[in-house]
């Protein structure tokens, strides 16, 4: 382990001038790992998180707290309180996916937190998986039946680990065709998984995280083609978030499943052949598929060396018989039109089961959160950034203090208008430092706490009238410094008139100098950044 790393600190000092990228340094950096530890990948994951060179690499832990991202507390173990700036950034993610979801074909839905155990027994979730589910006892549970009470509301209730039962409640609510198909559903609702204390760590391990949860009921003739769509969706994803370092690993039949080994058999064959086809190498895990069905996981490692699961695939040919749901075919000869080969008597077939495809881009959205911090190290794109922009004042004169507040509230919302604020109406994280400490200090805070941009404000910026009136811009940390200020200068060329400030900005970078901008084109430049994934 010692002769692999220590290639590592030469490699480090390439990228600090320059010489190599942050996203070729992270894929050398998992080549370093599986080199030193080549037997890794096929041993249980480790408890503990230990870094080989702690100095070299932050824990996520670490930077969330020099950020204010999120805290952990004794009265909820493995439950973040997010702070504002981890709520901004959460919701980013949700946000990124939304936009995502009407192109991939999913409607996003609302399901319970708890529901009975009798729907966990339907599942198999309380045979197979009450150790991980936490159980709880609502009113007058005292496990009999009361002839004044409805039947089942003495039931024992669980909170929901995985959101699969409601979504197929969901689809069970109405007669379905097979033209319906497929259906789509996403769920972000809170999931719980009552995990050992001893296995909590960060953001990676939780009793309670939010899961960009999705399933998709569909004919068993469209199932390539879901999958293929699906590896198409992670595939964007994690080039959007410049984490392409990740790889694929099959899990199999585990020893406690339901369902008979010719279904598996064939749900397996299917997952196998949808990897081969998209030509992506693969590792096969035995043993650690769902109780329910195989599956595919995506797996980064982290700045220990460690080993997580983000996203999943997963095949399943049970839960929908369990569920009783099916949907309605035409008639014998056009469903075996549709389902060539299928092994069911069609002369006497009205209704069909459909196959249930379980997926998540990121996976656990605290988990993807923790790998993210650790990539970015606190320099987070603008996009997603909750400290976008601060203005500094300089001097102690009130009415340049009273106009950076003004200023901080125009820019904060560019698109704000009286009454209430339209749907569309866009936002953005600024604040302003008006305090008695110098401008070097100043400028010292706002790069240490991640601020994409900074802005000066002094006497000589109020000399004209309010709307010609300029901000000295500069920029401030971010994870692509180079593509940034592309981007801003190609903006400023494109937007400018030859005779403006613009134009004068836009023939050096705006690192070098800081420029002066009205809040005009410091708005429309924000709404610019704020459209590229950065």
């Amino acid at each position: 382990m010692r002769s692999a790393w220590s290639l590592w600190p030469s490699l480090a000092c390439a990228q600090n001038i320059g010489l190599v990228d942050r996203s070729s340094l992270r894929r050398l950096r998992s080549s370093l790992v599986r080199l030193a530890e080549p037997q890794r990948h096929n041993q249980p994951q480790p408890t503990d998180t230990t870094s080989a060179d702690p100095k070299q690499q932050e824990n996520h832990r670490v930077v969330a707290s020099s950020h204010d991202i999120y805290e952990l507390h004794t009265s909820s173990p493995g439950s973040p309180l997010f702070q504002p700036s981890g709520t901004h950034i959460v919701q980013k993610l949700q946000a990124f996916l939304r936009a995502q979801y009407p192109t991939y074909g999913f409607q996003e839905v609302l399901t319970p937190t708890i529901y009975k155990k009798s729907l966990w027994e339907t599942s198999g979730h309380w045979n197979n998986y009450k150790d991980d589910m936490f159980a709880v006892t609502g009113r007058s549970a005292q496990g009999g039946h009361d002839p004044e009470r409805e039947i089942g509301e003495n039931e024992e209730y669980g909170l929901k680990p995985m959101n699969c039962p409601g979504h197929c409640l969901l689809f069970k609510s109405q007669k379905r065709s097979y033209k319906d198909l497929p259906i789509r559903y996403a769920d972000f609702s809170p999931l719980h998984r009552n995990e050992l204390s001893g296995a909590l760590s960060g953001l990676t391990r939780l009793r309670r995280f939010h899961q960009d949860d999705g399933h998709i009921f569909c004919r068993p003739s469209q199932v390539k083609d879901e999958i293929s769509r699906t590896l198409d969706f992670v595939r964007l994803v994690y080039q959007t978030f410049d984490m392409e370092d990740y790889r694929f690993r099959l899990g199999t039949r585990p020893e406690q499943h339901i369902g008979s080994v010719d279904d598996w058999d064939k749900a397996e064959a299917r997952l196998k052949s949808a990897l081969q086809e998209s030509q992506q190498y693969f590792d096969i895990n035995p043993g650690d598929g769902a109780f329910y069905g195989p599956k595919i996981d995506i797996i980064l490692t982290d700045a220990d060396g460690k080993d997580h699961q983000t996203a999943t695939i997963q095949l399943d040919f049970q839960l929908p018989k369990r569920f009783g749901l099916a949907y309605d075919v035409p008639g014998p000869k056009q469903e075996q039109r549709i389902m060539p080969g299928s092994t069911q008597d069609t002369a006497s077939v009205e209704s069909e089961t459909p196959v249930l495809i379980h997926r998540a881009i990121l996976g656990s959205l605290e988990r993807f959160l923790a790998l993210l911090i650790e990539s970015e190290a606190g320099k987070w794109p603008f996009w997603m950034n909750p400290n976008q922009l601060i203005i500094l004042t300089v001097g102690k004169d009130a009415s340049v203090r009273q106009r950076a507040e003004e200023m901080a509230k125009q820019l904060a919302s560019p698109d704000s208008r009286p009454g209430a604020q339209a749907l569309s109406a866009r936002n953005f994280m600024v604040d302003c430092d008006n305090t008695d400490q110098s401008l070097a200090k100043k400028i010292f805070n706002a790069r240490r706490r991640g601020y994409s941009f900074y802005a000066v404000v002094g006497k000589r910026n109020l000399v004209q009238a309010a709307e010609k009136q300029t901000l000295d811009l500069s920029l401030g940390v971010h994870p692509k410094q180079q593509d940034v200020q592309q981007a801003i200068e190609a903006f400023l060329d494109l937007s400018a008139s030859p005779s403006s400030t613009m134009r004068q900005a836009s023939h050096t970078t705006l690192n070098s100098t800081a420029k002066g901008l009205t809040i005009r084109q410091c708005q429309d430049l924000m709404k610019d950044l704020e459209k590229r994934y950065l």
